[in-house]
């Protein structure tokens, strides 16, 4: 019986951990998105240097995000 409810803490701090990993990504892909149409938008010349700085932080942010879920599922899973 004391299994179970190990088992049931560990998928809920797992589910917890993983949606607030997905979250800070959203929040984090979101403000970067929104900041570099601003700055495209204040200097159009330089929308390639943007876009690829833009596109290189996003990857890094999904990439911690998905190593936070998979280290959740492995605690969970543990």
């Amino acid at each position: 019986m004391m299994f179970l409810v190990e088992l049931g803490w560990a998928f809920l701090g797992a589910g917890i951990g993983a949606g607030i990993a997905a979250l800070g990504a959203g929040l984090g892909i979101g403000r970067i998105g929104g900041t570099a149409v601003e700055s495209i938008a204040r200097q159009p010349a330089e929308s390639g240097k943007i876009q690829t700085a833009m596109l290189i932080a996003s990857a890094f942010i999904e990439g911690v995000a998905l190593f936070a879920v998979v280290v959740c599922l492995l605690i969970a899973l543990k």
